[in-house]
Parts: structure tokens; C-alpha cells; sequence
């Protein structure tokens, strides 16, 4: 992602962000998301058990629960929003001397910050509902039903429970991404700032950065405790969620589901800092061939 190339008008962002990450939680994305939050949702279920309860609720549908229209609407604005904040801070941080490192974390932290705040909380809690909320029964409230009871009882405050975990979270995860891409892009290319980086890389540079954004977990754990619904009870705050998570499960609690997010990690940072940078590299020919014709 980072600066944007010369002949690339900034709303292409909007654009490639969004369209990059509908493709990504289309393909591999939705079932890291369905098994991550339903390990941080049943912290006593591991990795083959969540996989398991996950098969028999509809084979592999199952492992695509809520990802229409939930997760789609997510994915599209998520992406736009993300990767166009994150370039404009990046590029303007870059012009006033900030290195390639210390601007992607700029760019990432705000982008993220900006984006939980503007598109990602509500969409966030209606995917959790969908995943976590009760099976089986003629009885049980569907999506729409459980969040309209939402809004009816707290207002469209409701559908915010858990931003605050979700914007630290947001920021943390972008920061680390865009940072830690950056500033590895930044020490392959060693003295010479000049020199143009082979695919390998940048797709080494953004699997790393994907890599090492699970340092947060917690803030995961900790969001999908607070819009997770369980029956007579209030929706905790930020500090009860944490306190609830050490009370039932220690320290390990904090850091269950971890292997599914590194993989969802993984693969949306190589789409979005990876598969970004490949689209705008397409572009910026584009743009120049255009120019020559013209």
C-alpha cells in the first residue's frame, strides 16, 4: 500500500481496499474468522474441536456462516476505508521525513483507528452473533432478530458494544502490519533506498508483518467476550470481559484461537500489502501508457 504512485489518484484506494479484502474473506478469510471467534467465544474448545462443531453446522457452509451479508459489507468498507486513511497518512508522514517503518506504523495505526470507528464495530457484532449465537430449536432468534433486540434495548449505542476493544484492536493490528511490512521492506533494500524490491520480497516482508500482529490477542478475546450474548446475563464492559476471561481460563485464556487468527493474519496481510502494492504497480503502467497514447 504505502505512498502512492504518481498518476494514481487517491479514491483508487477506496477501491482496490475494498475490492482486495471481499476477495480475501471470500476465499480463505471467512473460515479463519469462523473458527477464530468461535475458539474465542468457547475458550474450552481447541483447534480440531472448533473445527469439528464448525463441519456439523453445515459442512463447509458452515465454515462460511455470516459471510453474506455480514462479513461481505464488512470486507467492502473495511477495506476501502483502511487502505485509503492508511495512504494518505503514509504518504504525507513520508513527506515530512518519516522513514518507510515509522510511516507504515502512522499509516496503519490511524487507518485502523478510523476504520473501526466509521464501519467495522457493527458489522463486527453481527458477525459475532451469527457465529456465536444459539443452534437448534424452532425457537432460536435469528441474526436480524438478536440485533434488532440489540438496538431496541440499548439503542444503536448497542451495536457499538466493544468498540473500544475493536479500535485498539484495529489500530494494533494495522500498526503492527503496515509497520513491520515496511520497515522489512526497508532492510531488504539496505542502503539503497532507490532500489525496487523483488515479489518474494514484498510477499516476504507482508508475511511477516501478518505474522507478527498476534502479539494482540487479548484485544480479540476481549471484544468477542463483550458482544457475546450469554442467556441472563449482561454484556460485559472492557474491564469485566478481561477480569471474566482470568477468572475462567488464566492467562491462557487470553491468547485461545491464536493459531486460526495467525493464519487469517497471514493471508489478509499478504492480500492487502502484497496484492495492494501489485495492483498499484499494475496501475501506475496503466496510467503511463494512457499518458503516452494521450
Amino acid at each position: 500500500m504505502g505512498k502512492p504512485e504518481p498518476g494514481i489518484p487517491m479514491w483508487a484506494n477506496a477501491v482496490i481496499g475494498g475490492g482486495l479484502n471481499i476477495f480475501e474473506i471470500s476465499t480463505l478469510g471467512q473460515p479463519f474468522e469462523v473458527i477464530k471467534t468461535h475458539q474465542a467465544a468457547n475458550r474450552g474448545d481447541n483447534l480440531m474441536v472448533a473445527m469439528q462443531k464448525t463441519w456439523q453446522r453445515g459442512g463447509i457452509a458452515g465454515f462460511y456462516q455470516g459471510l453474506i451479508p455480514w462479513a461481505w459489507l464488512e470486507a467492502g468498507t473495511k477495506g476501502g476505508v483502511i487502505l485509503l486513511s492508511s495512504s494518505f497518512i503514509e504518504e504525507n508522514a513520508t513527506r515530512m521525513g518519516a522513514s518507510k517503518g515509522v510511516a507504515g506504523l502512522l499509516g496503519g495505526s490511524g487507518g485502523g483507528v478510523v476504520q473501526a470507528y466509521t464501519t467495522m464495530a457493527p458489522a463486527c457484532l453481527m458477525k459475532t452473533i451469527e457465529v456465536t449465537r444459539a443452534k437448534g430449536g424452532p425457537n432460536t432468534p435469528s441474526t436480524l432478530a438478536v440485533a434488532a433486540d440489540i438496538i431496541k434495548k440499548e439503542g444503536i449505542a448497542g451495536m457499538y458494544r466493544g468498540v473500544s476493544a475493536v479500535a485498539l484492536r484495529q489500530m494494533t493490528n494495522w500498526g503492527t502490519r503496515f509497520g513491520v511490512a515496511r520497515l522489512t521492506e526497508q532492510v531488504f533494500q539496505g542502503g539503497d533506498k532507490t532500489r525496487k524490491l523483488t515479489k518474494v520480497e514484498r510477499l516476504s516482508a507482508a508475511v511477516l508483518g501478518g505474522a507478527t500482529m498476534c502479539w494482540n490477542q487479548p484485544l480479540e478475546i476481549i471484544r468477542v467476550e463483550m458482544q457475546t450474548a450469554r442467556e441472563g446475563e449482561a454484556k460485559p464492559s472492557f474491564f469485566k470481559a478481561a477480569q471474566r476471561i482470568y477468572a475462567e481460563n488464566g492467562l491462557a485464556g487470553f491468547y485461545r484461537a491464536v493459531i486460526p487468527r495467525m493464519g487469517l493474519s497471514i493471508y489478509l496481510t499478504t492480500v492487502m500489502v502484497f496484492g495492494g502494492d501489485e495492483v498499484k504497480i499494475a496501475l501506475k503502467e496503466y496510467y503511463k501508457n494512457k499518458n503516452k497514447v494521450s
